[in-house]
Parts: C-alpha cells; sequence; structure tokens
C-alpha cells in the first residue's frame, strides 16, 4: 500500500498558514518535474516524443512554464488558456487548440499564435476557413464508438460529443486536402484516469491503425499520431500507478508493427497528459471549523466543492489525512464536508478517520488536476489562493485568493451595496 505524503512538516505548514491562510492549494515544483521526466523517458525510443499539457488541469501560467522548461507544449481549448500559453512562453506548435464547438476568436487567436488546430466535427472545418483561415498543420479527433468503453469520468464514445466516427474522420481529412491543407496529425481522447497499461496500449494500436489507413486510402503521411492523455493516478492508497515503461515499450512495439512498415516512422508521438503531470503534486489544505453530531458525524471545513469539485461530480476519491495524526488509528467514521449551501458538498463520505478536533488542518491529497482548475462562485464563494513549493523549498504565492471586490468587480447595478 502506497503511503500518501505531504511536502511539509507540520511546523513549515503553519508557517505558511500565518502568511496564506486557509483555504489554499499548494503544489510541488520537484514532484511535476519529476513527472513529466518519467513520461519523457518511456516514450525516449519515439523519432519525436510531444506532451502537450491539458492547461484545463491546472490553467496557472507559473506551472505552465515549469512544464515548458522541461519541454511540454499545451493542449487548450479556450481562448483564455490560449492565452495563459503565451504567457508562460509556449508558442507556434507547441500549442494544440483541440475544437469544442468552438467560436471564431478561438481560432483567430490560435491562428495568430501558429497553433495547431485539432478539429471535432466535419462542419468546422468550413466554418474554421471562413472565420480564421486555414492553419499550417490540421488534425482531426477521433471517436472510436463501441470499440472503447469509457468510464463515468469521460463516458461511452458512442454518448460523447467529442470527435468525428470512422468515415467522417476519413472525409474531413479528404476535404481539407482538397483545400490545400498540407501537413497532418491525428487525435483521440477516450479514456480518462486509466491505470491499466493495457487500456492505454489498446488506443495506440487503435490510432496506429487507423493512421495507416489514411495513409493508404488518402495518401497522407500523417506528421503525428496525439493519443491523448488519461493517465491515471493512484488516488486510494492501494492503487498502483501506472507503469510508463510498460506502457511506451508496449506502444513502441504497436509502432514498429504498424507504423514502420507502413513508411510511417518519421511520425511523432504526441500525448495530451494532465492529471498524470500535476494531479499527484498537489494538495488542498483547509482547516476544521465545525463539528455536527446528528444522524452521523459531521466534520465541516473551511473548504468546500468550490475548491475540489471531483467527489461531488464524479464520487470521486480523494485520500484525507488529518496534520499530526498521520500515525494514529482511524477509529471514527465521518462525512467530510464544506459550507456550500448543496447537500452533495462532501469530499468524503463515511470515512474512516482518527480523532478530529476543531482547528486541526486537513489535506486533502492529489488535487494537482482538476482542483482549483474547477473553481466557481455559486452562493458567493470565493477561489482560493493556488501556492507553489519551489525546489529550493521557499514558498511561491502564484495566484492570490479572490476577494470580495474582485467578485462584485463584474457586476453592475445602481448605487451601492456595500
Amino acid at each position: 500500500m502506497a503511503e500518501k505524503k505531504f511536502p511539509l512538516s507540520q511546523e513549515r505548514l503553519e508557517e505558511v498558514i500565518k502568511d496564506h491562510p486557509t483555504p489554499f492549494h499548494l503544489y510541488d515544483e520537484k514532484g511535476i518535474r519529476e513527472n513529466i521526466r518519467r513520461l519523457k523517458k518511456a516514450f525516449a525510443w519515439a523519432p519525436e516524443f510531444r506532451e502537450h499539457f491539458a492547461v484545463k488541469a491546472t490553467p496557472n501560467p507559473r506551472i505552465v512554464q515549469i512544464l515548458a522548461e522541461e519541454g511540454a507544449g499545451t493542449d487548450c481549448s479556450s481562448l483564455p488558456e490560449l492565452l495563459i500559453s503565451k504567457a508562460a512562453g509556449v508558442t507556434g506548435e507547441k500549442i494544440m487548440l483541440t475544437s469544442n464547438d468552438t467560436p471564431a476568436d478561438e481560432f483567430q487567436k490560435a491562428i495568430e499564435l501558429g497553433a495547431i488546430i485539432n478539429l471535432d466535427d466535419l462542419s468546422h472545418l468550413d466554418y474554421l476557413e471562413k472565420n480564421a483561415g486555414l492553419p499550417s498543420c490540421l488534425s482531426f479527433r477521433f471517436n472510436p464508438g463501441n470499440l472503447i468503453e469509457g468510464n463515468d469520468i469521460i463516458g461511452r464514445p458512442t454518448e460523447a460529443k467529442y470527435g468525428l466516427p470512422h468515415d467522417q474522420l476519413l472525409e474531413g481529412y479528404k476535404r481539407a486536402k482538397e483545400k490545400g491543407v498540407k501537413r497532418f496529425g491525428l487525435h483521440t481522447m477516450v479514456i480518462s484516469n486509466e491505470l491499466r497499461s493495457e487500456g492505454l496500449i489498446y488506443t495506440a494500436e487503435l490510432m496506429f491503425k487507423l493512421a495507416v489507413e489514411i495513409k493508404e486510402k488518402l495518401g497522407i503521411a500523417l506528421e503525428f499520431v496525439n493519443l491523448g492523455g488519461g493517465i491515471g493516478i493512484p488516488y486510494r492508497p492501494e492503487e498502483e500507478p501506472v507503469n510508463l515503461e510498460e506502457v511506451g515499450q508496449g506502444i513502441k512495439a504497436l509502432y514498429e508493427k504498424y507504423m514502420i512498415p507502413s513508411g510511417l516512422g518519421h511520425a511523432a508521438i504526441a500525448m495530451e497528459s494532465g492529471r498524470a503531470m500535476t494531479g499527484p503534486s498537489g494538495w488542498l489544505v483547509s482547516t476544521v471549523l465545525h463539528e455536527k453530531k446528528t444522524y452521523k458525524d459531521y466534520i465541516g471545513l473551511d473548504s468546500c466543492m468550490s475548491n475540489l469539485m471531483r467527489p461531488a461530480l464524479y464520487g470521486a476519491y480523494h485520500h484525507i489525512t488529518v496534520v499530526g495524526k498521520e500515525k494514529a488509528h482511524p477509529d471514527h467514521l465521518y462525512d467530510i464536508t464544506g459550507s456550500l449551501c448543496e447537500n452533495n458538498d462532501k469530499f468524503a463520505i463515511d470515512r474512516r478517520l482518527p480523532e478530529i478536533a476543531i482547528g486541526d488542518r486537513i489535506i486533502i491529497h492529489d488535487t494537482g488536476a482538476h482542483g482549483h482548475a474547477m473553481g466557481f462562485n455559486y452562493n458567493g464563494k470565493l477561489w482560493s489562493a493556488e501556492l507553489l513549493l519551489k525546489e529550493d523549498g521557499s514558498i511561491e504565492l502564484i495566484r492570490r485568493a479572490q476577494t470580495i471586490d474582485d467578485y462584485f468587480a463584474t457586476l453592475r447595478y445602481p448605487g451601492s451595496l456595500l
């Protein structure tokens, strides 16, 4: 069983809290750098390997900058994410815009930045040409339908709004070629939080076969095959992390089986990992405000689902530890809750933990991806700060906490309410 560790001692944490009151998300620079280095090492065999970090996972320029220093580009799906990429020093074809009901201004900014554009529907080709022009390099997103089962997070491909089925995909490449596009890639994103090596390897097999078919039927030699993200992390202590070396070698064997004999041995392997890069290197730090004993025993925190939505949205598990009581016997049964006016505002239900007291610091693990990023202002809740634990041990504020003034700044009303 893996031990879930928080990188600060109790004493150091209290020092940090003096300057940065809870709740806040803390990210570990060293851990993030180690995560991407492991991924790159697993695919060092490829003629070229590209990691386009999924900005949606942790949309903070400082985090994107750290990954860029390790060679990563970005995968974006909005105008602000494109601007975050630019702010972090990521430009040109290091950026991929993965279209999703994309408005014209996002296509226009992507063209301006020289990004690769990844289209989600056949109709988007004409829309893109009309509103922004065609890019130097274009890809289409494949939806394999019943060939992949999906899961609770990403859904079943046959019910997903994303991507083109096989025949539409081929038609998309045919039309784009006729319009004069000369450089192409291929993309998919059909798994999420996958811990099985075989699941990740199977996706590569589907994509390599499709790449060969595109070349044989359309005469298009793809420059890259983007396998998407979906590499899972062990949220539960009893889970094992993905064996990236095994995945890399499994995909290498398929590359040699399908791509090289078909004259596609030049094609780069791309991924858009988000969770695997930052997820295990982030924590939500909270303080216990209340304990309520009714039909159950509730521990109320100063954070809520606006700080971490995944448990309420997916029923997702996040490990919880009580600072200073990591080795104590978990002999109490608690629901860990927030203050939002929603009954599903719970970080954990019937979780066995050591006895908790008012004022205890609570660490919610593995929040480095899809944590702060999914925040919202329902109930007037304000977004928390984001802190970076740098490699030298110092703490850097990389996003200040939202204030009441921030909340009211976009409102327009007669007179003053404050």
